[in-house]
């Protein structure tokens, strides 16, 4: 495998790279690209000559982006207020019905 940092040096030619070259160094590139590789310009000759490394690249993008939002708080994570406002009326009922004479569970 190859080092990892040379990803940053400029006079590396990634338009060369085989196939199998450029699913070795994947993770590192998606790591230098904070999971933007299809962004990358350096990438852009390549990925356009090579549709199938084009399309892990999209898919493996879309996977990442799907998973880190699994771990982004819900924008609103407080209930409607139709859910307070049935529950209050449940309890309510409820209440009520344990008031009558018939409610008591004895």
């Amino acid at each position: 495998m190859s080092d990892p940092a040379a990803l940053n040096e400029s006079t590396e030619n990634f338009d060369n790279m085989t196939a199998a070259e450029f699913e070795e160094r994947l993770p590192d590139l998606f790591g230098i690209g904070h999971g933007k590789v299809s962004e990358d310009p350096r990438f852009a000759n390549f990925l356009k000559s090579n549709p199938d490394c084009a399309a892990l690249v999209r898919d493996l993008e879309t996977i990442a982006e799907t998973a880190a939002k699994l771990f982004e708080p819900a924008e609103d994570q407080e209930p409607a207020d139709s859910v307070w406002n049935n529950i209050a009326s449940k309890l309510k009922d409820e209440s009520a019905s344990l008031d009558e004479p018939n409610g008591l569970i004895e």
